[in-house]
């Protein structure tokens, strides 16, 4: 049996940490599901990197793909449907959900373009690819970058909005809008926000793309 990587490893040995993330900032992490509610999924969705669940809890994403069985136990347990793989072979057939969710995802993948074309052949036609991202150019991605103290961002390669939107446009999709949040930084009080279409000068961003033919 191949030796897990060290990204996996990481989220294998530290899911309590990761997940205690989330209750221990409320706040933010409120105001980063309203920023996913406010594109408006419907249908059978996939959560690709789904963690620990808390999100595709909150958002009621059918299935959650993860290579890191602790993660998908928690997950599990909010109620999601789990599978445990790693997003450049997903074992699902083509065009078999109507949405696809990514959450603080693409700055953890190895192989990004062989995760972004399972995304597009498991998505049906017109589907919707969600991919929420912390831009390297805010304050919240210029602090988690230089975190190379901590376990889980030491591995993560950050990119701009711009970046991850020519990332999904060169695998096939076309993206139409744009969910944000967190005008604040991390050191600074939180605050309660309502998302917004403008991504600049924001610490979450979501991108929503259409599945193209091409």
């Amino acid at each position: 049996m191949p030796p897990i990587p060290p990204v996996i490893r990481v989220f294998e040995d530290y899911a309590e940490e990761y997940d205690s993330w989330y209750s221990r900032n409320p706040v933010v992490f409120e105001n980063e599901v309203k920023a996913i509610k406010a594109l408006n999924l419907k249908g059978r969705g996939l959560e690709v990197g789904v963690g620990s669940g808390v999100f595709a809890a909150r958002l009621k994403v059918e299935v959650g793909l993860d290579p890191a069985r602790n993660m998908l136990l928690l997950a599990r347990k909010r109620g999601v449907e789990v599978v445990r793989a790693v997003g450049e072979a997903m074992p699902f057939k083509d065009g078999c959900f109507d949405y696809v969710l990514m959450v603080v995802t693409l700055c953890f993948l190895e192989r990004v373009k062989e995760v972004l074309r399972e995304v597009w052949r498991v998505l049906k036609r017109k589907g919707i690819f969600c991919n929420c991202i912390v831009p390297l150019n805010s304050r919240w991605g210029r602090f988690y970058s230089r975190r190379k103290d901590s376990v889980f961002y030491r591995f993560a390669r950050f990119y701009t909005v711009e970046e991850a939107k020519r990332l999904m446009e060169h695998s096939g999709f076309k993206v139409t809008g744009y969910s944000a949040t967190l005008s604040f930084g991390p050191l600074d009080p939180p605050k309660p926000e309502e998302p917004i279409g403008e991504y600049r000068g924001r610490g979450f961003v979501c991108l929503k793309a259409v599945k193209t033919l091409c």
